[in-house]
């Protein structure tokens, strides 16, 4: 497995998001998460995503289990910010009385005693920046994390964030149909020496051609919320991934396999954060850091999705208020 940058952290080329594996797209099988998760560090996928907000704690707690014993084979990385209540009520709290609150419960959970990556996972409009990042720098001091990100941040908020303590990663979302890092975000990641961590480089699973209408999705699945898998918004985004299969079969590769490599080929700073919770999506998304697309194949990709071709917002509407700030 190739290697790519973050700060101080070397991580694997691509990491893995774990929010899947517990209830968001349907129901998950737990074993089968967990041997998931075992069959990362296999494979030399180092990097794993989670957050204290992924299923009120428990996806924390699944991760834990399933490194206990393994710790070092992993870098651990989770976020705290972006509170979700049990009745559906949501906020962001950066206060810096929360921030170390919520590192607590985070290692506890996660059965570990340091966290390599700790992200702000929404940027909280009621408290400066500063005063967020200058809590997380206590625990850096304290040694219960070694490396600190933000994500979902404009670049002015990114360079604020910066000047308070070194960001090894921003994660925001970044794929063929969500290309609005490319406005300034990237520029400003490598200006600041900042590694950007892509999450979401599958669309949700829209890229990887499986979702063809909102019949192939559960009941329970959030994506159905989605205004981008909703209507007409759904049948325009689609008329763009049969483009990728028909490019990703002259590749002899799978539509997942070529949106991971177009994303890998745009700056040797980027780590594409695919989510899986069964080994055979993980395997096919890590066998993708070894492709090597041709040139005329990346630019066909990128005149099939132009950036904010893609029809709907990547939120609902309240979830959009909090990205960007």
């Amino acid at each position: 497995m190739k290697t790519r940058r973050l700060g101080t952290l070397d991580v694997s080329a691509i990491g893995l998001g774990c929010m899947s594996m517990t209830a968001i797209y349907g129901q998950p099988d737990e074993t089968e998460a967990i041997a998931t998760l075992h069959r990362a560090a296999e494979l030399g996928v180092t990097l794993i995503d989670t957050s204290d907000a992924y299923g009120f704690g428990k996806n924390e707690e699944l991760v834990g289990r399933a490194l206990k014993g393994r710790r070092e084979r992993y870098v651990l990385a989770t976020k705290f910010g972006n509170v979700r209540h049990p009745d559906g009520r949501q906020e962001v709290n950066g206060k810096p009385d929360y921030v170390m609150a919520a590192c607590e419960a985070s290692l506890k959970r996660l059965g570990t005693d340091v966290i390599d990556l700790y992200y702000i996972h929404r940027v909280d409009a009621g408290t400066p920046i500063e005063d967020t990042v200058g809590a997380m720098a206590r625990l850096v001091e304290q040694g219960k994390v070694r490396a600190l990100g933000i994500s979902e941040a404009a670049p002015q908020t990114l360079r604020r964030a910066h000047a308070t303590h070194p960001m090894a990663a921003l994660q925001t979302e970044y794929s063929l149909w969500t290309r609005d890092a490319e406005q300034e975000l990237l520029a400003t990641c490598e200006e600041l020496g900042v590694g950007y961590v892509a999450y979401s480089p599958l669309g949700r699973g829209f890229l990887t051609g499986t979702v063809p209408s909102l019949d192939a999705l559960g009941p329970n699945d959030r994506r159905r919320d989605m205004p981008r898998f909703q209507g007409e918004n759904l049948e325009h985004n689609w008329r763009m991934v049969e483009r990728l299969k028909q490019l990703a079969e002259g590749e002899g590769c799978t539509a997942a396999q070529l949106a991971i490599a177009w994303l890998l080929s745009r700056k040797p700073f980027v780590v594409p954060l695919p989510g899986a919770k069964q080994r055979r999506w993980l395997e096919e998304n890590a066998a993708a850091v070894a492709l090597a697309p041709k040139p005329e194949t990346l630019a066909a990709l990128d005149a099939a999705f132009p950036p904010a071709a893609a029809k709907g917002t990547r939120y609902p509407e309240a979830q959009m208020k909090r990205l960007g700030l």
